[in-house]
């Protein structure tokens, strides 16, 4: 894996670091696939009970790509008459990435600790849980340089802030102080920019420590639930819930609080 994308599992927490502070952590094609590689790589851990995406730096969590190399492409493809060829990095990249957030059965935490624009701010919101530094912002930035939403945004954004918002910041870019994403739903928690990676490692701890086969339920469910009718999910919570109290972590949930002690889950 690339040194653009740092990759570290401790005590069943997957750290994953965007690592290009020099280039607000801009998603060249070398990034991209060390990110891809490390967000499956997370997924399919099973001894991985909750990830931690981060990025090195102050300035930015991911500004979404790297125009500077983009440009390059374009014009590449413009001389060979291969038109849009060049943003099969949708495809390739940034879908998968998201596939693997999302998909991954166990919880997601983003520490941003800067500007998340484009599909920075796409890979945040695929998140389960934001913790954002107060000097932090987002800007969805597509419109701004002619393109269209991707990574999922135009799914997970409505689902956040409503459709009436999400066409607003989509249409009209611009940039979302850590506040008022706090205010439209955006940020689960804002802490002070010095005192994020520790927030940030003390949640995303807490929840490896936690039920992980619960979790991993209440994403299904979640996800499930925008999208179906109410009689359907009430079968798919009766599906989960079922699985859930069969797990080895409901039984020594409810032998903690009989005899009035903290529950030590293992994760099964």
């Amino acid at each position: 894996m690339a040194d653009t994308v740092l990759y570290e599992v401790s005590d069943g927490l997957a750290t994953i670091t965007i690592n290009r502070p020099e280039a607000m952590n801009a998603m060249n094609i070398e990034t991209k696939v060390a990110f891809r590689e490390a967000a499956q790589a997370a997924a399919a851990d099973d001894s991985v009970r909750a990830v931690l995406l981060t990025a090195s730096g102050d300035r930015a969590f991911c500004v979404g790509q790297d125009l500077k190399e983009h440009i390059g492409g374009l014009m590449a493809a413009r001389e060979a008459g291969s038109g849009g060829g060049v943003m099969s990095t949708v495809q390739e990249h940034y879908n998968p990435i998201v596939r693997a957030l999302t998909g991954a059965a166990k919880p997601v935490v983003a520490a941003v600790n800067g500007v998340a624009a484009g599909a920075g701010f796409s890979f945040a919101l695929a998140a389960d849980y934001r913790i954002v530094a107060d000097t932090a912002a987002f800007n969805t930035s597509f419109a701004g340089v002619a393109l269209t939403a991707d990574s999922g945004i135009s799914w997970t954004l409505p689902r956040v802030v409503g459709p009436s918002r999400a066409a607003d910041l989509l249409l009209f870019p611009r940039s979302i102080t850590a506040q008022e994403a706090y205010e439209l739903g955006i940020a689960n928690r804002i802490v002070p920019s010095a005192d994020l990676a520790a927030e940030a490692v003390k949640v995303a701890r807490g929840l490896a420590e936690g039920p992980t086969l619960a979790y991993a339920a209440l994403k299904e469910s979640l996800a499930f639930g925008l999208t179906h009718s109410l009689e359907e999910t009430l079968e798919k919570e009766d599906e989960l819930q079922t699985r859930a109290g069969s797990s080895e972590d409901h039984v020594i949930a409810v032998q903690a609080f009989v005899n009035k002690e903290k529950p030590k889950y293992l994760g099964r």
